[in-house]
């Protein structure tokens, strides 16, 4: 397996809504596997393919490092849709591609999502609390949004700064990154 470099905030392909998956192959076998080793190495719970620099719809969640979610088994979403929603309820949130930034959050607290697994079999599912807010959270990556466009007006003049360095490239995590190289 491979340890993939994850994209920074800046970078386009974390704005663009993802192209679906139309079949599954040994590449997109591999990219899920790749996906799940770079989320386990960088200790991350939830990873969508724009942040490994492809614009696919895929994403791979795992919340069972987490005690009181060890029996929660890892999720593969394929082409998922969010279909209903329910509650509300704010966390704090954080993301693999920007790194060492957290804010609060508001999501709904139930959600039901419609999804393909490997079998391009459609799958519907019901999620609520922890495992409902990962859910969306990189479902929002496959459709160009970040959690840093949820969060108070408040909160992002406070995270200006830090958000114009990572796009600017001047960040570092202890996982390997894709720097944004474009001029800002």
């Amino acid at each position: 397996m491979k340890q993939l470099p994850i994209t920074t905030y800046g970078m386009d392909v974390l704005r663009k809504k993802t192209v679906p998956v139309k079949d599954i192959d040994n590449s997109i076998i591999s990219l899920v596997r790749n996906m799940f080793y770079t989320m386990d190495k960088a200790s991350g719970i939830g990873l969508a393919a724009p942040q490994v620099n492809l614009s696919l719809s895929v994403a791979v969640i795992d919340i069972s490092g987490i005690d009181e979610y060890k029996n929660q088994k890892p999720l593969v979403l394929i082409n998922p849709t969010v279909i209903e929603t329910h509650g509300k309820v704010t966390m704090e949130e954080g993301c693999l591609s920007i790194p060492d930034i957290r804010a609060d959050v508001e999501r709904p607290d139930e959600v039901h999502i419609r999804y393909h697994d490997f079998d391009m079999n459609e799958v519907d599912i019901e999620l609520s609390g922890f495992i409902a807010r990962v859910a969306q959270h990189e479902i929002d990556h496959l459709n160009g949004r970040l959690f840093v466009d949820l969060i108070s007006d408040e909160s992002k003049k406070e995270l200006k700064k830090e958000l114009l360095l990572i796009k600017k490239g001047i960040v570092e995590a202890d996982y390997p990154l894709l720097i944004n190289t474009e001029k800002v």
